[in-house]
């Protein structure tokens, strides 16, 4: 039998994603007190792991949906003057703070599951979120709404993302990229949803009830959501350690790093600006709110569509693909076309490629740092991004100028970061090619671990021009 080691045990040093066999496996759930025929039972792919699907789906839509129509929350705040304090770059750091907390409690998240397990840890996360509009509702300063839509706001959606992005990946093998891509797409019909919905209720219920109302659909469509939703664990094994250090030895984990970051850095100012660009080169809040909602109805049709294409091209491809197309578009539509409303709206389609690291993340994880370590290693890679998380949209309102061509600066940073993430991707495809080409070679030879790694650079680089499925 060959054994598929990482990076590290190639280069003599003790590997970190050595796999158990299914016996060790299923031996020690039998030691914890599981039966093991009835864990075997259990995982059927397209039984039980479609309802997880479903349940993860609805979550996204109801988090991370309701989090995309802050970009309709947010052209309000800048020409209302509803709040008392109030600044562009406070309501930025608004937007911000919703994802940075988000991923900044992850590691807190990842213990809590291996301590308490996942349902109560994502019950904590509908409270919190339920909480904040609640709280925001009654702001009348824009220090209050810092505290609710945004901290409060992102301890909730950092602790519902967090329970359940690890969840779809366990249930399947060879639909896993498609199935993970049905998940995520929930946050793009939510925001859909919710970009149009939060619009009409600002201007006919007001600002107040806007959010009382979100409050309520989002306690009540999350708690039966967790109700449904059940993890693997035991099964295959998962490490749920906050921080696994041994992790940054990897420079594959590295280049996973860099694509997160800069994706983030981009992705974060295109969902949050979108709606303010529109007004701000003279469309109606009618026409930027239905931009917002088109951008999200592409990530909503996009992102099965991408997780699709992933498990049949190759997940690092599609992910590095995706990552290249939203910054040829960001140079292209958005900066030549998006004055014009007909070319916005075009562009706003292309918003699924704008945010294929949330379909392509976890299915690339796994490829990187194999199943058990992957909530490890998304755990320190939430926390990686909270820097971009926070600071994207205070960068993306400093870049802005006054007049039609006031964005200009934001778009040209917005396609060079989708850029480098794409650099960073291809680097990491590179690699995968060699660990493809080090496991045929070990199977050739009949041997049970790899040759050592070559240093050759040549051949390095030749891989980021092979045409191969990985």
């Amino acid at each position: 039998m060959v054994v598929v080691p990482s990076s590290a045990e190639v280069d003599g040093h003790t590997t970190l994603r050595e796999r158990p066999s299914r016996d060790v496996v299923l031996a020690e759930e039998k030691e914890s007190g599981s039966d093991s025929s009835a864990v075997e039972t259990e995982f059927k792919e397209g039984g039980y792991g479609w309802a997880v699907v479903a349940a993860c789906s609805v979550v996204n839509a109801h988090t991370w949906g309701l989090n995309s129509s802050y970009a309709v929350f947010l052209a309000y705040y800048l020409r209302s003057g509803a709040l008392n304090g109030s600044s562009p770059l406070a309501f930025a750091f608004v937007g911000g703070l919703s994802i940075s907390m988000s991923l900044l409690v992850s590691p807190l998240v990842t213990w809590c599951i291996g301590k308490y397990g996942t349902k109560p840890t994502f019950a904590i996360g509908v409270i919190f979120e339920a909480i904040s509009f609640i709280g925001a509702s009654f702001a009348t300063h824009v220090w209050q709404l810092l505290l609710s839509q945004g901290i409060c706001f992102g301890i909730g959606l950092g602790f519902c993302f967090t329970s359940t992005v690890g969840l779809v990946p366990q249930w399947f093998t060879k639909k896993r990229s498609f199935a993970n891509g049905i998940a995520a797409a929930g946050s793009g019909f939510g925001g859909l949803i919710y970009s149009l919905a939060t619009n009409a209720m600002i201007t006919n219920l007001g600002l107040a009830w806007a959010f009382r109302i979100l409050a309520i659909i989002a306690f009540v469509v999350n708690g039966v959501c967790g109700l449904v939703l059940k993890d693997r664990n035991k099964a295959v094994g998962a490490k749920h350690l906050a921080f696994h250090v041994d992790l940054f030895r990897l420079k594959e984990y590295w280049m996973f790093l860099g694509w997160g970051f800069f994706s983030l850095l981009s992705y974060v100012i295109v969902v949050f600006s979108i709606a303010d660009y529109a007004r701000q080169v003279g469309f109606s809040p009618s026409q930027g709110s239905l931009v917002a909602a088109m951008f999200n109805l592409s990530q909503g049709l996009g992102r099965p569509l991408i997780g699709l294409a992933s498990d049949r091209v190759g997940r690092i491809n599609v992910a590095g693909l995706g990552t290249l197309i939203a910054g040829t578009t960001a140079f292209l539509l958005w900066t030549l076309a998006g004055k014009n409303f007909a070319g916005l709206i075009i562009y706003s389609l292309f918003g699924a490629f704008a945010g294929s690291i949330w379909p392509c993340v976890a299915p690339v994880g796994a490829e990187v740092v194999g199943l058990q370590l992957l909530p490890s290693a998304l755990s320190i890679y939430w926390l990686a991004l909270v820097l971009p998380a926070t600071f994207a949209e205070v960068i993306g309102l400093e870049l802005r100028t006054p007049g039609v061509n006031g964005y200009l600066n934001v778009q040209l940073f917005t396609g060079s970061m989708f850029m480098i993430a794409f650099v960073f991707i291809w680097f990491l495809r590179s690699w995968k090619l060699e660990q493809v080409d080090l496991l045929a070679t070990a199977e050739s030879n009949g041997t049970a671990t790899h040759p050592r790694r070559t240093k050759n650079v040549a051949s390095y680089i030749k891989n980021m021009f092979t045409i191969r499925r990985v």
